[in-house]
């Protein structure tokens, strides 16, 4: 039996506490009158989550089951589940929805039609399914005639797991069951987890198609011309890619096909800590009614402080794509041709930007090398450094060469430029260093996705082997090279080949990778230095 039958068997989809597709405005509402929820000055519902203000990865479970079990890259992300354990929390799931109110959200995920997947939403509370119809892609007139999901998320916050009766390993659980077709999310107010699920979903079945799904944004300038920002939460994919000069398709997710770029969402999840109307306009404007913050301080006049990080540095603004202007509501591009892989190296050794070599590109695709940022997971409290396969490790669940087989493809195929930028730290590592000025960083991609940088010399890394511009357009020359923005020469070096072993001790998991990719594992002895 199928979850839709399930679901409409057990009464639970009848009953008439069951709302469909309500409007914006009544489940703001509902929000408001029954879940605590505030609305700010600007109009936007802000709630607060609670216990868990980010994503549970330890939480994340994928059912170990016949169709998918020799696909999964099972790891410490990837964790197992059986299918006895998830059968149980299945029907507890059941059990304990037939006397809840109970909020459901039919619409799609993928902008490309021949694409695109139908899912259902079912949430216990009105502003996780408000979350849900302004991330998801809302159905238009007459697509709900006849609707079947593909895939069904049950997002159960007050429902909590009793790990050892349940198997799992706490009171959160997210659990994937390709064979069932649910995603079922109990212990945890925090959104994300919905939106994450459905990417992981998506990541795991485009493959099989010839589908490339990132974790990035993309935007497309006045001539047509795609970028593609790759990078993990908070290294700047959603600020980079809002940019005035050029129309937002989407902001985190995405797929690539022989035809082009389509985004899987319908709307942007963007994190709000220090956000300022100067420096980021368009998030700025968008968050207006029908957006929701998430974790946002307001203050007694209901003005969101945006600086307060009490509740944790994750928070968040949720809201439809067409709140961006100029946003291509197609949630379509074209074939890129400049792709940014974004890091926020807290060593402050990487260049503020470099550019890569296909096989570089697919290395460091690969590897996928940052620091979590505070607030982002639970337990994160300062940047700490690691390596996140395809700049969405947690969400890639098939084996990383799947993913970069198909990238360093498609490289080849349309003579894309890559480029490696670092928004994380500069003149000395975090706590000595300085954050990269947003400004330089804007500048120095402008210039890539213009093919300024086609036009200048390069120096080459003699550590990590990246080549160097020596100049860029409203960048200071001397912060183009990490080493020349330190005080201390022998500990930028010393910094640095620390950094370039935890890049090849990293990159030891991967097994029958092309030589000409391991060429691009840093060195850790400084020969090339004069």
């Amino acid at each position: 039996m199928n979850n839709v039958n399930q679901l409409i068997d057990s009464g639970v989809l009848s009953s008439v506490k069951s709302h469909f597709n309500l409007s914006v405005k009544e489940l703001m509402k509902r929000a408001v009158e029954k879940e605590g929820g505030r609305i700010a000055d600007n109009g936007a519902l802000c709630v607060n989550t609670g216990t868990y203000t980010g994503r549970s990865p330890n939480d994340r479970f994928i059912v170990d089951e016949p169709l998918v079990h020799d696909h999964i890259n099972w790891n410490k992300t990837n964790l197992p589940i059986s299918k006895e354990s998830f059968e149980k929390l299945y029907n507890k799931a059941l059990e304990y929805m037939k006397d809840k109110e109970l909020y459901i959200f039919d619409g799609f995920v993928g902008s490309d039609l021949q694409y695109r997947m139908p899912i259902r939403v079912i949430n216990e509370f009105a502003y996780q399914n408000l979350f849900a119809q302004q991330m998801f892609i809302r159905p238009k007139q007459g697509e709900l005639e006849g609707f079947n999901p593909d895939f069904t998320v049950i997002a159960l916050p007050e429902l909590k797991a009793i790990p050892e009766i349940d198997g799992t390993n706490s009171e959160v659980f997210i659990i994937i069951s390709f064979e069932k077709k649910v995603v079922l999310i109990g212990g945890t107010k925090y959104s994300g987890e919905i939106k994450k699920s459905i990417f992981t979903v998506m990541n795991y079945l485009l493959p099989f198609k010839n589908v490339l799904p990132m974790h990035c944004s993309a935007n497309v300038g006045e001539k047509g011309d795609v970028t593609l920002f790759f990078g993990l939460s908070g290294t700047g994919k959603t600020t980079l890619s809002a940019d005035h000069d050029r129309r937002l398709i989407g902001d985190d997710e995405h797929g690539w096909t022989e035809n082009g770029v389509f985004n899987f969402e319908g709307g942007c999840y963007a994190k709000t800590i220090n956000l300022s109307k100067e420096h980021e306009p368009q998030i700025w404007n968008a968050i207006k009614e029908g957006a929701i913050l998430e974790n946002v301080v307001l203050n007694e006049s209901g003005i969101p402080d945006y600086s307060d990080d009490r509740y944790t540095e994750n928070t968040r603004a949720a809201f439809p794509v067409e709140h961006i202007d100029e946003a291509i509501l197609s949630g379509k591009g074209g074939i890129p041709s400049t792709i940014i892989f974004l890091t926020a190296d807290a060593t402050g050794v990487l260049p503020p930007i470099s550019k890569l070599t296909k096989e570089q590109a697919m290395y460091h695709f690969m590897s996928g090398y940052t620091s979590k940022l505070a607030g982002t997971e639970r337990g994160i409290i300062e940047p700490t450094a690691t390596f996140s396969t395809c700049f969405g490790g947690p969400f890639m669940i098939l084996k990383p060469q799947v993913y970069a087989k198909l990238l360093g493809e498609k490289i080849d195929q349309y003579n894309v430029n890559v480029f490696l930028v670092n928004t994380g730290w500069t003149g000395g590592s975090y706590g000595t260093g300085n954050r990269m000025k947003l400004k330089y960083t804007r500048s120095m991609v402008r210039a890539a996705m213009k093919g300024e940088l086609d036009q200048v010399s390069y120096v080459t890394d003699p550590i990590f082997k990246l080549q160097i511009p020596t100049e860029c357009s409203e960048v200071p020359t001397e912060i183009l090279n990490p080493s020349n923005t330190w005080e201390d020469i022998s500990l930028f070096n010393q910094t640095a080949i620390k950094l370039a072993q935890s890049f090849n001790d990293n990159f030891q998991q991967f097994k029958d990778v092309p030589k000409e990719i391991e060429k691009a594992n840093p060195d850790v002895i400084l020969k090339n230095l004069a």
